[in-house]
């Protein structure tokens, strides 16, 4: 069962094109019938939507963080907004909650280094991305984050694809979300799921199309 912040979204996300159906060639070589790109979130309503059904479902996790780490590029924003909707709506614990950004270039003048934002260092971390696929993105921030003695305690993302890695390695069967879960010992958060994208769709968008992300699933689902 949705809530009223998860259907919001999916709405919103149909409505600015950032969820639409078709054929779409993903950087795995597989076809998709679907396709997801926050970047579609480009307006000052969109992003406050999509920052309140980000900060729900970190309010609803009852997660305990120090600060929230966009990995650069989408990340980025996605860190600042959802900071300052935790600050809005998620009452006085959620105040002093900070954000940082890695840079993919250090920088040698100025502050130096390669984090902005809030230090890392003894903190408990929060990610935030858009979605997770192979996990190279969250291997990387983890990587970061550990160098500026960091401590990741959980990740959220917007769209859980709930779809297999790659076959021809051990981890096959799960899902990228859950291969990051079980590897690093943390929770991994989403607004939505595949899941919710088929059934709260269901008779929103056409049955060729619902045929085929059913197929899809059956093919690569976790």
């Amino acid at each position: 069962m949705l809530e009223d912040y998860q259907k919001n979204f999916l709405d919103l996300a149909v409505e600015c094109k950032a969820l639409t159906f078709g054929s779409f060639t993903l950087k795995s070589g597989r076809v998709s019938p679907y396709f997801f790109n926050l970047g579609f979130f480009n307006t000052g309503k969109l992003l406050s939507n999509l920052a309140t059904a980000y900060a729900i479902a970190i309010i609803q996790s009852d997660l305990k963080f120090d600060v929230i780490f966009g990995p650069a590029y989408k990340g980025i924003p996605l860190a600042s907004i959802v900071c300052v909707k935790l600050a809005e709506i998620g009452g006085s614990k959620f105040q002093n909650i900070q954000y940082s950004f890695n840079r993919k270039e250090a920088k040698d003048h100025g502050e130096g280094g390669n984090i902005v934002g809030a230090s890392l260092n003894n903190k408990r971390v929060l990610i935030i991305d858009d979605v997770m696929t192979a996990g190279t993105a969250i291997n990387e921030a983890f990587e970061i984050i550990g160098k500026a003695n960091g401590t990741v305690v959980g990740s959220i993302i917007a769209l859980d694809r709930q779809e297999i890695v790659d076959t021809t390695t051990s981890q096959n069967g799960l899902s990228a979300t859950q291969a990051v879960s079980q590897r690093y010992g943390i929770p991994v958060l989403s607004i939505v799921s595949l899941s919710h994208v088929i059934n709260y769709l269901d008779g929103k968008i056409t049955k060729e199309e619902k045929s085929k992300i059913e197929e899809y699933r059956q093919t690569y689902g976790a």
